[in-house]
């Protein structure tokens, strides 16, 4: 079993950037795909962006392609959202997720096993 925590959010311009870190515990990180969702108010959640368990796959949502960069940290057991270009569409409640590592075509799957709290960011126009 893996515990999340996110951090980072916050109030932000349009335009702008902020960087979203997610703290896992545990001993087996490296063996997890981990990923990020948002829930926009009156909205359900949706997927952002999805890194492998090695960090050499990844998978972007359209809408934060190009703007959105998924990284993380074996060996800190992080993973990190920079999101640049930030707009008010952006705004919602930001949840880490992680799962066992996918294998083929289950990397395409969208179900994940373990969530965080979630945390809020609000981009102003």
């Amino acid at each position: 079993q893996v515990q999340l925590v996110e951090s980072g959010g916050g109030l932000v311009q349009a335009g702008g950037s902020l960087r979203l870190s997610c703290a896992a515990s545990g001993r087996t990180f490296s063996s997890y795909d981990m990923g990020w969702f948002r829930r926009a108010p009156g909205k359900e959640r949706e997927f952002v962006v999805a890194i492998s368990w090695s960090g050499g796959s990844t998978r972007y949502a359209d809408s934060v392609k190009g703007r959105f960069t998924i990284a993380r940290d074996n060996a800190k057991n992080t993973v990190d959202l920079q999101m640049n270009s930030l707009k008010p569409d952006d705004t919602a409640v930001y949840y880490c997720a992680a799962r066992p590592r996918a294998y083929g075509s289950s990397w395409l799957s969208l179900k994940y096993d373990y969530w965080g709290q979630g945390t809020q960011v609000t981009v102003s126009s």
